[in-house]
């Protein structure tokens, strides 16, 4: 077994058992630091791939900015856990459905000889002056321009969900409206008494 081969199995078992943890964990931070690592793995994986770009992309931008968002959001919800499992199993068989098709693509995917997809190609290596970067940008703004907008989309989404999920009123927190502020009138703040002088005794 070669040295690449021994990598992939590494990197791949890591991965699986991280994103068992990432679904089996009960808390919220762990899940979020087990996502972490998932995606470490994946980098590496695309290291074998020759994606240098990719590795380096998911590590800065997804380990460096989008995972700490989420574990802001995470513990600035303040997710009560016993409230999230009251509805497991009235939601349960349908999970299970959905987990059921996700095991049967995964499945035809990897007995691909029956459904005429052919073996997996195994990456070529390239030139010397080969440039993935170049490369995907090529393909990101021809073939898969649409995807790409519509993935742009989903996040824009995703980003404004998240400010209207942290954006909740609390009673009982002091806060400041500027607009009240520069409405404000003389009159509404000082109040002018007319009272007499003294007299000296």
């Amino acid at each position: 077994m070669s040295f690449p081969e021994i990598s992939f199995y590494f990197f791949s078992t890591i991965l699986v058992l991280s994103a068992l943890g990432v679904i089996t964990s009960r808390n919220p931070v762990h899940a979020a630091l087990l996502l972490v690592l998932a995606f470490f793995t994946s980098a590496g994986l695309w290291l074998l791939l020759g994606a240098e770009f990719l590795a380096i992309t998911l590590v800065l931008v997804y380990v460096g900015a989008v995972m700490v968002l989420f574990l802001f959001v995470v513990m600035m919800l303040d997710i009560n856990l016993d409230q999230l499992r009251e509805g497991f199993w009235k939601w349960f068989p349908f999970g299970a459905l959905l987990a059921l098709v996700m095991a049967v693509e995964v499945a035809m995917v990897l007995i691909n000889k029956g459904f005429g997809i052919g073996q997996m190609p195994v990456p070529s290596p390239h030139a010397p002056d080969y440039s993935n970067t170049k490369e995907l940008g090529r393909l990101i703004y021809t073939e898969y321009v649409y995807a790409f907008e519509l993935a742009a989309v989903i996040l824009l989404v995703a980003m404004v969900a998240a400010i209207a999920l942290t954006l909740r009123h609390r009673s009982g927190s002091k806060f400041l409206d500027p607009a009240q502020q520069v409405a404000v009138k003389r009159k509404d703040r000082i109040r002018i008494v007319s009272m007499p002088s003294e007299k000296k005794e």
